[in-house]
């Protein structure tokens, strides 16, 4: 979440001037030396990271806005959540294990003060030899024989079974985990030595992605072990994640337009974007593989094969400008010679991850409506582009506003932001999205560490769309998705239709730790990764997501824990007792302050009665309705069940019926949205709509539109272009 807060200025001088003082002796911080782990690839932890520890440490116990204390209270709590993050099944570790690791509960906070990560990379270590132990010995049962008619039961779901008592129980629950994978195979293929085979490939590649992991790998999980419980939201990022992260926020990247999947130890295109790199190449094609990667014109070929997917992308990524050049294995071609492919990288906008429109036709008294409806999948801004004035920057609101631009020349009479899914994003731009549809005021309230309470508004008086609204909302709906979806409904501007939304209130600021962390020290930590590092790539820092604020909806509520509630309401077909932040332990409270001055739009309020009457008359008659009532309580079922059976026939009857039950449920679902059944094997057709809920929100804006023309709910502004 990006936020423009005059503290945070403050806060990186406070910031810089503690680590300038506090990283010399950062280097310096280990207490005990590593253990070796005999039976794992024993992973260490390196200076760089160490140091990265005590300063994200010092950093969250300082300026987190939740003001938690590093204690042996939180190391419990961390201890506890690195633990799940390993083994939350308790497949692989054993009760002895537990036992011994138990003497870092309360040390886990000591460590992070010091930089000391050997205790966390020991257990890490003893996890890695028992999975190494678990999959080897998968291996060698590939040579039994199994009797799959016996009445026997594998319990799949141990998360609140007790810890494995020792080696003769672990190789039991392991021997039935072969007997199940192996069934499962034996049901789509009576080829055994085929399926077992298949299944042998499998253990195998499960063994050598675990010996490819890194000491990143081990430090980014239990740097999430540790940031999740101060708070869910802040987080640290990994030089790799970071990247990723900022693609994510810019919806864009830098490189050569094609995607990448780890297959057999190859590297192998999966797709390329068209008008990217790749495309206008003419020489790469889908299921080529790419075995070696080459920087510039000159640069030596690193043979890429057998590597993990995320480090050989970060070779082919690159600075639009510069020039990349990939050794290619054609597909289908075991013996070719490979191909050079030379490429100068260039900026890639992910499209398909941008705002979309489509428009659908509802009928009123014999009028016909038309609804525009825009999926905005994220707040996304290109914050590279914005800060460098490109005027063709990518961002969230620019996209809806051309988008809305449109739809009003296609003169539709309402329109619809599908929010469902959106997790959030720029704060900037929930702010001036909110503003395409408002004359302008206060879109949002941010309180800081010191409480000091500060108005963000729409300053721009131009309104892009000022007809009737509605935003669809779901339990995955957050962050930006809740200021602006609640400033909506504060301003009586639109309608909230769906579920109550994930309840995220907190406000997070980007950290960038190259830039805080002491130039002597970042300097003697490359030098020192240089000579360790055969690529001679300098060492980045990664990234801190930090909590440093909530937000308040302009009247005076927070969407903290308790998001925004719908003004006419679906069944959530995500689970709300699982997912959400009332969810998670170490979440914020619910609270509020006083409410801004802003004048209402208009009053919904009276017609929410008569749009739900109408909106709970059609599904009373609905089969799509029931079907997903039904769908509902299956899945309710299906998750209080933690064990199968192990016997062939009774597990084919039971998934013979499920897949009939399926099959016919779906053509039920098809009928009753006006499509052609599918006949058995036929595969459904592409770009098909089957959201049953998308066209339910269209039905009640159109009621809305009906109810509202004389403007009995809406105070209706004067459509103006800025």
């Amino acid at each position: 979440m990006d936020i423009q807060l005059k503290t945070v200025k403050e806060m990186f001088k406070k910031v810089y001037m503690f680590l300038v003082l506090g990283t010399a002796l950062a280097c310096q911080a280990s207490t005990s030396g590593p253990v070796k782990v005999d039976g794992s690839t024993n992973l260490q932890p390196d200076q760089q990271q160490s140091l990265v520890a005590k300063e994200v440490a010092s950093l969250i116990s300082s300026y987190n806005y939740k003001k938690v204390s590093l204690n042996d209270s939180l190391s419990t709590v961390v201890y506890n959540r690195y633990m799940k993050s390993l083994d939350e099944n308790h497949n692989y570790l054993l009760a002895a294990d537990i036992k011994d690791f138990d003497r870092f509960k309360t040390v886990l906070d000591d460590d992070l003060k010091a930089g000391n990560l050997n205790d966390v990379f020991y257990i890490f270590n003893v996890y890695q030899k028992r999975y190494l132990e678990r999959i080897n010995y998968s291996l060698a049962q590939l040579d039994k024989t199994y009797d799959f008619s016996k009445s026997e039961s594998f319990t799949y779901d141990r998360e609140k079974q007790p810890w494995v008592s020792g080696e003769g129980e672990m190789n039991k629950l392991w021997s039935q985990r072969v007997k199940y994978d192996l069934l499962n195979l034996k049901l789509a293929s009576a080829d055994m030595t085929k399926n077992k085979e298949t299944l042998r490939k499998r253990y195998q590649n499960l063994l050598s992605q675990s010996k490819k992991l890194s000491n990143q790998d081990v430090f980014q999980l239990f740097m999430d072990a540790f940031t999740e419980s101060v708070d869910p939201h802040t987080n640290y990022f990994n030089p790799a994640n970071a990247a990723n992260f900022n693609i994510e926020m810019s919806r864009s990247l830098e490189g050569i337009g094609a995607s990448l999947l780890s297959e057999n130890e190859y590297i192998t295109i999966k797709s390329v974007v068209v008008g990217g790199p790749a495309d206008k190449s003419k020489q790469i094609n889908v299921d080529d593989r790419i075995v070696g990667v080459a920087q510039g014109k000159a640069g030596e070929f690193q043979d890429v094969i057998g590597w993990r997917i995320e480090n050989a992308i970060a070779l082919i990524r690159g600075t639009k400008g510069t020039t990349v050049r990939l050794k290619l294995l054609p597909k289908g071609s075991a013996a070719a010679q490979p191909k050079i492919v030379e490429m100068v990288r260039e900026k890639i906008v992910l499209k398909d991850q941008l705002a979309k429109k489509e428009i659908r036709t509802y009928n009123s008294n014999g009028k016909t409506v038309k609804i525009g409806i825009i999926n905005v999948p994220a707040f996304y801004i290109d914050f590279a582009a914005y800060r460098a004035k490109d005027p063709n920057y990518q961002s969230t609101t620019r996209d809806v506003k051309l988008i809305l631009d449109s739809l009003k020349r296609e003169n539709v009479d309402g329109v619809i932001l599908d929010l469902r899914q959106n997790g959030g994003g720029s704060l900037i731009e929930a702010i001036e999205l909110t503003g395409l549809f408002i004359k302008n005021g206060p879109v949002v309230q941010v309180r800081d560490t010191r409480n000091r309470v500060e108005i963000n508004e729409d300053e721009d008086p131009s309104v892009t769309y000022a007809g009737p609204l509605a935003v669809m909302t779901d339990r995955f709906s957050a962050s930006a998705s809740e200021i602006f979806a609640g400033a909506i409904q504060d301003y009586g501007r639109g309608l909230i239709i769906g579920t109550q939304s994930y309840g995220k209130g907190t406000v997070q600021s980007a950290i960038e730790l190259d830039k805080v962390i002491n130039p002597s020290i970042k300097e003697m930590i490359n030098n020192l990764a240089k000579k360790s590092n055969s690529t001679g790539s300098e060492s980045k820092f990664g990234q801190l997501n930090l909590t440093i604020a909530k937000f308040y909806r302009i009247s005076g509520s927070s969407t903290q824990h308790k998001g925004v509630s719908p003004d006419i309401s679906f069944p959530s077909v995500i689970p709300l007792d699982k997912y959400g932040e009332d969810t998670e332990p170490s979440a914020l409270p619910f609270d509020m302050i006083a409410k801004s001055a802003y004048a209402k739009v208009g009053d919904l309020s009276p017609a929410i009665p008569e749009l739900t009457k109408l909106h709970e008359q059609r599904m009373a008659v609905s089969a799509n309705y029931k079907y997903m009532l039904e769908d509902l309580e299956e899945y309710k079922k299906r998750q209080s069940e933690t064990s199968v059976t192990l016997n062939e026939q009774e597990l084919k009857q039971q998934r013979d019926k499920d897949e009939k039950t399926n099959f016919e449920r779906n053509n039920l679902r098809r009928t009753a949205l006006g499509l052609t059944p599918l006949k058995k094997g036929q595969a459904r057709p592409k770009n098909e709509d089957l959201d049953f809920l998308k066209r339910e929100a269209g039905q009640i804006l159109t009621d809305f539109i009906t109810l509202d023309k004389v403007n009995r709910y809406t105070n209706v502004l004067p459509q103006t272009t800025p």
